[in-house]
């Protein structure tokens, strides 16, 4: 039981390979909205919301604490980055303006990081009441033999 995903006949995928796929659909989500808009949107939410679910999916049981608690931290380490990587401070600006020009999408993007953080709690929840591990007789005897001596 400890590694399968949410689905029972699948095998879940390691931690860091669930993690790994959410950072990579949030870049995705942050490079595309601030290539084309300027500021976070539309693909920005669906790529970062997709990502964090499907991670809390597909990860196996016994490894839920990591993807469970990576919707603000992916927000937090994947929006300056690519911010800094697009180029968007330019380096005759002062510390203020290029603080604001990477902080703007930050604050932005809270409320997409809210959504996505109690979507991907909720689900980890249910995970963790819904697949509990359940002891095979011969194990439950050799738990009580081993209790009683």
């Amino acid at each position: 039981m400890a590694d399968r995903s949410a689905l029972p006949t699948v095998l879940g995928v390691p931690p860091i390979a669930a993690v790994g796929l959410a950072a990579a659909l949030t870049a995705v989500g942050v490079l595309v909205d601030l290539m084309r808009l300027g500021n976070l949107s539309t693909v920005f939410t669906i790529c970062h919301i997709t990502g964090c679910v499907l991670a809390v999916i597909w990860v196996r049981r016994s490894g839920l604490f990591g993807p469970m608690v990576q919707p603000p931290l992916l927000v937090a380490a994947a929006v300056p980055v690519v911010v800094l990587a697009a180029g968007s401070p330019r380096p005759g600006q002062g510390v203020a303006e290029q603080l604001l020009v990477i902080g703007a999408p930050l604050v932005n993007a809270f409320p997409v990081m809210a959504w996505a953080t109690g979507i991907v709690l909720v689900l980890g929840v249910l995970r963790v009441a819904l697949q509990r591990p359940v002891n095979a007789p011969s194990e439950q005897g050799a738990a009580r033999e081993a209790a009683r001596t």
